[in-house]
């Protein structure tokens, strides 16, 4: 079972915190959840370059905040603020509310799985040899510090007729021990033979007996209708 279900929503309140947060009543709730598909999606359009891994969303009754998680921040806000300036006007406008952007920088961009996992897409679209790039982001990731990494891509690799799938593995990646901080990735590669999909995997460590993930935002209250 730990095989196929996500580690990140598997670990949902015990390493890992809700990416969307708020609450909302049975006519609101599936707006909600289409608004910040739509919102998640305008941002990672139009920065893809910037490096984005996650993306937050906390509402409550009186505001909309949204924190973006970059590798690359100064992209994303711009010379004197313009950039983000410009992209909170578009989210306004798709929202029809006014709201908060804030960008957080990530700090080790070898750690964060989506980024590793966008990194090879990235590099089998030049066609690099599929081989020497997940193997030279797996060394990266645990140079940084990692316990573990698995990366795996799968297609119609080098272009071969048939798809199959490949893999490296270094350290440990204790996907059903609920207290290891997994962090996962997912990214396509689009070539002229078809799709590739990337996934990866980053190993953490392991929460100590007994202890919590502190998260510093709680689930706020229910936004106004």
């Amino acid at each position: 079972m730990g095989q196929k279900v996500c580690p990140t929503s598997l670990r949902i309140g015990i390493t890992e915190d809700w990416r969307s947060r708020w609450f909302a009543d049975k006519k609101l709730f599936g707006t909600y959840v289409v608004e910040d598909e739509k919102i998640r999606r305008l941002i990672k359009r139009t920065y893809s370059y910037a490096g984005i891994p996650r993306i937050d969303i906390v509402r409550t009754r009186e505001t909309l905040s949204i924190l973006v998680h970059c590798a690359r921040p100064g992209l994303l806000i711009g010379r004197k603020g313009v950039e983000v300036e410009r992209l909170k006007g578009e989210l306004e406008a798709l929202t029809g509310r006014s709201l908060d952007v804030n960008v957080q920088e990530v700090e080790r961009p070898e750690l964060s799985a989506q980024l590793v996992a966008e990194e090879v897409a990235g590099q089998l679209q030049r066609r690099a040899s599929f081989r020497q790039v997940i193997a030279r982001a797996a060394e990266a990731t645990m140079d940084a510090g990692a316990e573990g990494v698995r990366i795996g891509v799968a297609g119609r690799l080098t272009g071969a007729e048939l798809a199959r799938r490949e893999k490296v593995l270094m350290g440990s990646i204790p996907l059903q021990t609920l207290t290891a901080r997994i962090d996962y990735g997912f990214a396509e590669a689009r070539t002229k033979y078809g799709l590739i999909g990337v996934k990866a995997w980053i190993n953490h460590g392991r929460l100590a007996p007994g202890t919590k993930m502190d998260f510093s935002q709680e689930a706020p209250n229910a936004p106004d209708a």
